[in-house]
């Protein structure tokens, strides 16, 4: 398991550059996520905020540009905050919430663990499923789930504590993923067996974001999420065949977006980093609209994979329904 919540992306390079080079993907433009914050472009014009990220600006000397909000500086924290409204939510309060996603599906409270003084205390036997068609271990493991504006996907991926930058060891996760993921390696034990499981968990869970330092982070999360698991069930980390297709899925499932026009970012008539006054928050319905982004008629809306389908669709096909 990584003991470090900051995963290096020198340390992804070592599996092999390509592997880098896929979790820098856009699949909507074809080309890579970009920036889309101005906190780096003091390194120079390619860290600008319409810049695409790179594998050379985030490794090499670079290597520890990109952190975890927690071990950034609380100025820089608080800076970004101000100018776009990034909190983070603690992990004992992802518990709950997930705990009443889990609820809802079970049909009990406390499948996973039970709460107790902003904690957790983790149910250790074996998760229990009924044999009623659409409720089996497989139905909750196939079951889609998404986290909008993800940041570094504390719903998803519980590696490390979002605020208070503590590790949790991989029998304590509880992000809708982990708990995937340790359902699957409660009911497969063969490894071919466990990695076609692992991968459908993978492809159940989606999610997006604006700025793309936080999407890098969450799809490393994501990605070392399915190491942990897999050295933890079996001894041994995957091979660079396998973490290509997970990274593959995980850009896929984890998309840079403007969560108001279902664009990428700054593909819009209207300023970036557009902060609201107190007066503004009082003016009347149709000042609200205006004030809304408006995308530009050539911007291409954003592209998931449905993996059940086999096909691709665009990110508003799944908001009707479709």
């Amino acid at each position: 398991m990584c003991m470090s919540i900051d995963i290096m992306e020198d340390s992804i390079v070592q599996y092999g550059k390509s592997l880098m080079e896929i979790l820098l993907q856009d699949k909507t433009t074809k080309k890579r996520i970009i920036w889309a914050t101005s906190d780096y472009e003091n390194h120079g014009q390619s860290y600008r905020a319409h810049c695409e990220i790179t594998v050379d600006s985030v490794t090499g000397l670079n290597n520890i540009l990109i952190q975890p909000r927690v071990l950034k500086a609380k100025e820089h924290q608080s800076n970004r905050t101000r100018n776009k409204a990034e909190v983070f939510t603690p992990a004992w309060v992802c518990n709950e919430q997930n705990n009443l996603i889990d609820e809802n599906w079970f049909g009990c409270k406390n499948v996973f663990n039970i709460t107790t003084d902003n904690r957790w205390i983790t149910n250790c036997e074996k998760i229990v499923f009924s044999n009623e068609k659409g409720k089996t271990w497989k139905d909750y493991v196939d079951a889609r789930r998404m986290e909008i504006s993800c940041g570094e996907a504390p719903y998803l991926v519980s590696r490390y504590d979002a605020v208070s930058g503590e590790l949790i060891p991989v029998k304590d996760r509880v992000g809708l993923l982990d708990r995937k993921l340790r359902v699957v390696s409660e009911n497969m034990h063969d490894e071919d067996a466990w990695m076609k499981w692992a991968i459908r968990a993978m492809q159940s869970v989606y999610g997006y974001e604006f700025q793309g330092d936080n999407l890098l982070l969450a799809r490393e999360n994501v990605l070392y999420t399915f190491i942990d698991n897999m050295e933890e069930k079996f001894g041994h980390k995957p091979n660079l065949v396998e973490l290509k297709k997970i990274a593959n899925i995980v850009s896929w499932n984890l998309w840079q977006m403007d969560g108001l026009t279902y664009t990428i970012p700054f593909a819009t008539a209207r300023e970036e980093n557009h902060q609201m006054s107190i007066f503004e928050l009082f003016t009347d319905e149709q000042a609200e609209d205006d004030e809304l982004p408006k995308r530009l008629p050539d911007a291409p809306i954003c592209k998931i994979r449905d993996w059940r389908a086999g096909c691709t669709v665009e990110y508003t096909a799944l908001l009707k329904g479709e």
